[in-house]
């Protein structure tokens, strides 16, 4: 079978959502074709050859917004390349594009994928209902299936050590569809590590109090090398930027270790972070739900825990 990869390049190098999904491709033992959308490099052609791509067909939208170009190129290529699977990020270009792609080719899109499986047919297990419930789906039909994966459902390897066939895409003609442009670009500034990718993330909820308290996730996080996280209630309060949320509507992170901080557990924010390795919750409610997911759980006043516990990383340093 063939599988095709939709990669978008950002800030110079595939996203992680491209080098998860080839990944998972080779364990299903197929061709693995990448649509590569972005200026393009060395770099990251081979950066997704390491991952398992076997060719990559670049696509450069220039300043062209890339949703247009990409679907048409995509309906054009799985026309002429045989193909039983077509595998999306959860990105706003890769879902504008599935979107797009799924009209074109009469085809359903199977969203919010935590897993998929290939045997004698495609299996794609899905969270819905706010993560409460996970269905297995068959599809059915003629035609390739389109799936968009949820983050973190699938894990980047490296390893495979494929120099892959890089073919050009011309830019697809697409009229009106294709004619907005791009007139500025703004990369946002970050500080600490990344959240998506942090091996080590500190998250604070409605437990903290206020803004101001937050410094106190801050500080932790600091002295663990990790990344800050927050709920939606926190974000929705001002307290932190958008780019800080862990769950549902926000990010998911799957790190070594996820520390919650007065942070009750509700079923939109666990479906963010519940796959992590090591979780450990710090609330004064026993019945919080967030000890249901937690390995080590800490009943107490976060405003006397946090303290402590930092004072004693302090100490070590």
């Amino acid at each position: 079978m063939t599988t095709w990869i939709f990669s978008e390049e950002i800030n110079d190098a595939p996203t992680a959502s491209a080098l998860e999904a080839t990944s998972a491709a080779r364990s299903w033992d197929n061709t693995i074709n990448v649509l590569h959308v972005g200026k393009g490099s060395k770099e990251s052609f081979a950066q997704l050859g390491d991952h398992g791509a076997h060719r990559i067909y670049h696509l450069d939208p220039r300043d062209s917004l890339p949703s247009s170009p990409a679907a048409a190129a995509l309906e054009n290529l799985v026309g002429s390349e045989s193909s039983d699977l077509i595998l999306f990020g959860s990105g706003n270009t890769d879902r504008d594009v599935a979107g797009r792609l799924s009209i074109k080719l009469g085809a359903p899109v199977l969203a919010n994928a935590t897993a998929v499986s290939i045997n004698d047919r495609i299996e794609v297990k899905n969270s819905i209902l706010g993560g409460v419930l996970e269905v297995t789906t068959v599809p059915s039909g003629v035609g390739p299936t389109i799936v968009i994966a949820r983050p973190k459902a699938f894990t980047a390897e490296t390893g495979a050590d494929i120099t892959p066939q890089i073919l050009t895409v011309d830019l697809p003609d697409t009229g009106h569809a294709g004619s907005a442009t791009v007139i500025s670009r703004h990369i946002e500034t970050v500080k600490g590590p990344d959240l998506e990718a942090a091996d080590i993330v500190v998250s604070g909820g409605r437990g903290l109090g206020d803004a101001d308290k937050f410094d106190l996730i801050n500080r932790l996080a600091s002295l663990l090398n990790g990344a800050v996280g927050a709920t939606r209630a926190v974000v929705d309060a001002g307290w932190v930027p958008y780019s800080y949320q862990v769950g549902q509507t926000g990010k998911t992170v799957k790190p070594s270790l996820y520390i919650a901080v007065g942070i009750s557990g509700a079923m939109q924010h666990l479906v963010g972070m519940k796959d992590s390795s090591t979780i450990i919750a710090i609330n004064k409610d026993p019945d919080a739900p967030i000890f249901s997911v937690s390995d080590l759980g800490i009943v107490g006043d976060l405003h006397q825990v946090i303290p402590a516990l930092a004072e004693a990383l302090e100490d070590r340093i």
